[in-house]
């Protein structure tokens, strides 16, 4: 990972060149970052805020012998890594939110996207897109006010940017590897949940489920065990 890297100080979003890249055929582990992006996103089209020179915000092109409904596996590998980097240089405590939102101290330090590139039922690539909080203070942006949270923040100091790149890029290298191998990282994923054994309400693309979070499958979608004791299966959807 990160073997050939694209720097851009000022990009719209990392993940669009990464796709425009995916179709020029680069090598896999092509690390794309910038110092900001004017049109970063989020989940369902969100504004993902970061002021310039404050943030990691990058995507990783891969290319992994996956289905379409395995794809989620990559988000749940780069949340872990994600969270292993940060408690391994800053020793903060990090949860996650279902799907791809990670948490420290109940607020939100970052997110993973992952976008795909699909023949049939075969991805032909996949873009693993991270944005991290590093050195700023989202609670004097109105909108993120008691919802987000940064490193700095949480630590009252500076975080080195390129010393938890390094140590994120290795973290994901060696889950992609496991992988390969026919590894899915939904038991430690699960453990890490913020609402497991939880009530929650999960708003769908049409309608809402409630339950008690039992975890996540193989595959990254939520387990749900309803009050009349049964159990269902949420692939798409946003906790409320």
């Amino acid at each position: 990972m990160g073997q050939e890297v694209v720097y851009l100080p000022t990009v719209s979003s990392t993940n669009e060149v990464a796709k425009e890249m995916a179709a020029r055929g680069v090598p896999e582990g092509t690390l794309i970052i910038a110092e900001e992006q004017t049109a970063g996103k989020g989940r369902l089209g969100r504004r993902w805020i970061a002021p310039a020179g404050t943030s990691l915000l990058f995507s990783l092109l891969l290319y992994p012998d996956l289905t379409l409904e395995e794809a989620p596996r990559l988000t749940m590998l780069a949340s872990l890594a994600a969270a292993e980097a940060i408690e391994s240089v800053t020793g903060l405590p990090v949860r996650f939110k279902w799907p791809n939102d990670i948490l420290i101290r109940g607020r939100k330090a970052g997110g993973v996207l992952t976008e795909v590139g699909v023949t049939g039922e075969r991805l032909d690539y996949v873009v693993v897109g991270i944005g991290l909080n590093i050195n700023w203070n989202p609670s004097r942006v109105l909108e993120l006010a008691g919802k987000a949270t940064s490193l700095s923040e949480e630590l009252g100091r500076e975080v080195s940017r390129l010393e938890l790149l390094q140590r994120l890029l290795t973290c994901i290298e060696e889950r992609y590897l496991w992988l390969q191998e026919g590894y899915s990282p939904h038991k430690v994923f699960t453990s890490r949940l913020a609402n497991l054994n939880e009530k929650v309400e999960v708003v769908l693309p049409r309608g809402k489920e409630e339950g008690f979070v039992e975890g996540v499958d193989a595959d990254g979608a939520l387990i749900l065990h309803r009050e009349d004791g049964t159990m269902v299966r949420v692939t798409m959807g946003e906790l409320a």
